[in-house]
């Protein structure tokens, strides 16, 4: 398995540093609103390639935090007159949901800065008493940037041309010893949440966060450290500044950075009026159209997001559901059980798509070639099965549809519709228990035909029922 690494820009064979289990730091979102599209982009890009590397075999250790502590969600507080802890707790909750709705699975452990603060402290005081580190009159402390001599190696910045330019780069503060050191712990502002330092009562920067949550959950050296490729410069830089100078040994062996999401060819902002939530795109589509349509470019590509290409995404993911539907109507109504030599030979023939799969997968998580496998699987289905097929051979393709899709989070089992009769027969129990006084069970049946999309009216002629 080949893996492009950022580190050294270049695809490198993926070997773990313990065999068979791969530790992996993935950052997560600031949580002070609901999720946008953008956010989405990388939680199911990592999360198909944690489900690719447990196909493989692995033990996966997945980290993913929330950032629970910022000035957004300090200033969304404010707006609101609630705490802090409040909306980031509104937010995480949100945001698990979006998570589920993608069928993004939970994370190993999802930590919470705010839980880690006394761990930030001590990575704060070490690289103090190491000299990276250095506190200042109003309590603030800085990273001594310089004197981590490999700074630069994961963004391929130099410090000369940054100190010469980048203005936007440079963290204000008179009282730095040079302008590129960078926040570690900084004073509070009136209002804001704080905890206890031995240089302040404040906060931690953003950067430290993540350093000290990967430690905790997955040592001094990971395997696989991933995000947007937004957070390279300055954030993961900074990650591995203070990692590597704390622990004294090498942080992330492989860095992994998904590439943007732009819509209708410009970049998703609110004032160009084309931000989407991952809410608002439910609205309109079933998420696992925006999970294909994510999955359907290589994840280091800029990826267009537009109603055309989603559009296709749907019908894209369409083929795949009924050719899987089709095999499951096979395979009830079939009266044969056992495969046949021939149809042995037929399914044997199905393995030389996995194999395309994997290859593509393979190769630095290719799931564009990877998605052309299961279109060709499902080309292969639809020619070499028949109403004549066994259950032996349908169930097996369908199993190995679902193997292969499983990986990219797609599910492939499309909810049944309720039949009319099946509705007559629960709306009848529904009055008898009515008549039983077994409210609570009437209340269920309604509560499950209404989940099916079946709204009840009683009225005098009786119950009437419509689908919504």
């Amino acid at each position: 398995m080949k893996v492009y690494n950022t580190l050294s820009r270049q695809k490198e064979e993926f070997v773990p540093l313990e065999a068979g289990k791969v530790k992996m730091y993935v950052c997560g979102p600031t949580v002070y609103n609901l999720i946008h599209i953008g956010n989405a982009r990388p939680m199911m890009v990592f999360d198909t390639v944690r489900r690719y590397m447990e196909y493989k075999g692995y033990e996966v250790n997945y980290v993913s935090n929330f950032t629970d502590v910022d000035d957004k969600i300090i200033k969304k507080a404010v707006e609101e007159g609630v705490s802090a802890q409040e909306i980031s707790q509104r937010y995480i909750e949100e945001c698990k949901k979006d998570m589920a709705a993608m069928n993004v699975r939970p994370a190993t452990v999802h930590p919470l800065a705010t839980q880690e603060i006394s761990g930030m402290l001590e990575m704060i005081s070490t690289l103090v008493d190491k000299g990276f580190a250095y506190a200042v009159e109003d309590g603030t402390v800085y990273f001594r940037t310089r004197k981590f001599k490999e700074y630069g190696k994961l963004s391929h910045k130099n410090l000369d041309d940054l100190q010469a330019g980048h203005r936007d780069i440079k963290v204000t503060g008179e009282d730095k010893e040079d302008s590129l050191d960078f926040v570690l712990w900084k004073p509070k502002k009136e209002g804001e949440p704080y905890w206890e330092s031995p240089w302040c009562n404040g906060r931690p920067g953003w950067h430290i966060e993540c350093s000290v949550m990967a430690k905790k959950y997955l040592g001094e050296e990971i395997d696989i450290h991933a995000g947007g490729e937004d957070l390279i410069f300055p954030h993961h830089e900074n990650e591995i500044a203070q990692s590597e100078a704390c622990n004294g040994k090498i942080f992330a062996k492989y860095w992994i950075h998904n590439g943007f999401l732009n819509i209708d060819n410009k970049k998703m902002s609110k004032s160009e009026g084309n931000f989407f939530t991952v809410r608002e795109i439910a609205e309109k589509y079933n998420l696992q159209v925006l999970r294909f349509f994510m999955l359907s470019a290589h994840y280091r590509s800029p990826l267009n997001f537009s109603a055309e290409l989603m559009e296709a995404a749907k019908n894209g993911l369409e083929r795949i559901l009924n050719a899987a539907q089709n095999l499951q109507h096979l395979q009830k109504n079939t009266a044969v059980d056992m495969m046949t030599q021939e149809e042995a030979e037929i399914f044997a023939g199905s393995e030389a798509f996995v194999e395309k799969f994997e290859k593509s997968m393979d190769d630095d998580f290719n799931t564009a070639d990877a998605i052309s496998a299961v279109f060709e699987l499902v080309k292969y289905c639809n020619t070499n099965v028949t109403e004549e097929s066994s259950r032996e051979l349908l169930e097996k393709l369908y199993q190995r549809l679902e193997s292969l899709c499983d990986v990219l989070g797609l599910i492939l089992a499309k909810e049944e519709e309720i039949l009319d009769e099946e509705i007559e027969k629960l709306i009848a129990e529904r009055q008898a228990a009515r008549k039983e006084k077994n409210f609570a069970r009437a209340d269920e049946i309604r509560d499950i035909l209404s989940e099916k999309g079946i709204i009840l009216e009683d009225t005098r002629e009786g119950v009437k029922w419509k689908r919504a």
